[in-house]
């Protein structure tokens, strides 16, 4: 913000700043990991009182998650975004909205979540207008409508809860909430939130704000969101619903369920519908934050573990595949696959760096997006959801259709479409985006290595006492 015109240095900052913060994030992995769940409550308050921010595994791995994506973002968007937007506050709103999605993973306050939700969606509101474009402008109006209804939902919904246990105190929720028992406001108000995460993380039937306002900006933008604020969204109906809405879960977790089966039907629809690039790629995000939702909706080991592999997955995978399309677009000069076609001959890297990242998101063995739908779908057979599972094994199919089709349109057949773009600036919007690739890559070949922390993310989900000994206790 101190050098709105000075464009090198805006990027050497941000550089700095974002790395800086992998390194944190690592550490702050590392320390979870050997001495369990971190807790600080702010202002030398004693929980419940004062504002708990809590790190146990999984909102550590998806504060790493984050911070990893959005380095590679920034790196693209050197050579994509275009100097008039760097200068008009381009990347401290990315850091802004980076501030509001990790605040959002690590706080232990109901209320501070949303806080950190309204950081994260003024700086969304900034990025989607960014430019001023008649399609960003149009579909900006419809997102901050969204976004302002399903705020006040929020609101409201934190009032009812705090009417039924008196404090905002996460772990105190869990605790009291345990002992009131089951209770048709405590039903109630488990509904309400899944409305108000089910707006944020895009479940049926509530994603209809998505396709359109997700596709209005620019491709780093929409890599941004794509990656990262449905995912908040996800988390939230993960930690509440495993944290707080316990003693229901014959209605609670069914309803979570049948909505996430649904949602994964309309998403392969819109996934096959298109031809277009962009909302082929953001159907598919409607459709992992089903399978996500259906792992944890099982409530077992493997359901849940299942979850936070694939969670993790479709934040590396979806960035990738954005920044893959980002450079197809770039060179066709359209985001439409009947206008493009035989791009193997000139770009044989691009071509097989996509065909990897499809495979990888249709949960091809080994590649990343595998280990965690397997564990999903054993989730759902333990859990006797036999249907459900070979529905979520089916829609793998409908993945894999959909991002092979941009293969073989883009990549296959006679030349047309393509556009004169320097190798200069081919290679530099490559080279993080391979990278990228290789991590995704790395993810799914490594998770063997992986499989600790995982469990260490899905032992907290499962058994609330550790999260809430680790506020209320000092470390665990």
């Amino acid at each position: 913000m101190f050098f709105p015109k000075k464009v090198k240095a805006q990027r050497i900052m941000v550089t700095i700043g974002l790395l800086l913060s992998l390194i944190s994030a690592i550490m702050l992995l590392i320390k979870v990991k050997t001495d369990g769940v971190q807790a600080i409550t702010l202002g030398s308050w004693a929980p419940p009182f004062g504002i708990t921010m809590t790190s146990d595994m999984i909102s550590a791995l998806l504060v790493t998650s984050s911070i990893i994506i959005s380095l590679f973002v920034v790196w693209y968007s050197f050579t994509s975004i275009g100097e008039d937007r760097e200068k008009a506050f381009y990347y401290p709103a990315i850091l802004f909205m980076l501030t509001g999605v990790n605040g959002a993973f690590t706080t232990g306050d109901i209320f501070n979540m949303f806080v950190f939700f309204e950081v994260l969606l003024m700086s969304s509101y900034v990025l989607i207008v960014l430019g001023g474009e008649k399609v960003q402008l149009r579909e900006s109006i419809k997102y901050i409508l969204v976004n302002i209804v399903s705020s006040s939902l929020f609101v409201i919904t934190v009032g009812y809860l705090y009417s039924v246990v008196g404090t905002l105190n996460m772990a105190d929720i869990s605790v009291k909430l345990a002992t009131i028992g089951q209770s048709g406001i405590v039903t109630v108000i488990a509904v309400l939130f899944l409305v108000v995460f089910g707006i944020k993380g895009a479940i049926f039937p509530l994603f209809f704000w998505l396709p359109g306002s997700y596709a209005a900006p620019p491709l780093p933008v929409l890599t941004l969101f794509g990656a990262l604020l449905t995912k908040v969204g996800v988390y939230a109906i993960m930690r509440t619903y495993t944290l707080f809405f316990t003693t229901d879960v014959g209605f609670t977790h069914e309803l979570l369920m049948i909505l996430s089966i649904i949602t994964i039907v309309a998403g392969c629809i819109g996934a096959l519908a298109y031809f277009d690039l962009k909302q082929i790629i953001i159907y598919n995000i409607v459709i992992a934050v089903g399978v996500i939702l259906f792992g944890a909706s099982t409530m077992n080991e493997n359901g849940m573990l299942g979850s936070v592999f694939y969670l993790i997955h479709d934040i590396l995978i979806k960035g990738a595949l954005f920044l893959l399309i980002g450079i197809i677009i770039k060179i066709t000069g359209t985001s439409d696959l009947r206008k493009m076609g035989g791009l193997m001959k000139r770009y044989p890297v691009l071509a097989w760096s996509y065909l990897i990242a499809a495979f990888g998101l249709a949960g091809i063995p080994p590649l990343s997006g595998f280990v965690g739908k397997l564990l999903i779908v054993q989730g759902g057979f333990e859990g006797e959801y036999l249907w459900q599972s070979i529905f979520i094994l089916a829609s793998s199919l409908i993945v894999l259709l959909s991002a092979i089709r941009i293969f073989i349109y883009a990549f296959w057949g006679e030349e047309k479409g393509v556009k004169d773009i320097s190798i200069k600036t081919y290679r530099h919007l490559l080279a993080p985006t391979i990278c990228l690739v290789i991590v995704t890559v790395l993810y799914g070949i490594g998770s063997e290595y992986l499989v600790p922390f995982m469990t260490d993310a899905a032992t907290v989900l499962l058994d609330p006492s550790v999260y809430t000994d680790a506020v209320f206790g000092g470390v665990k």
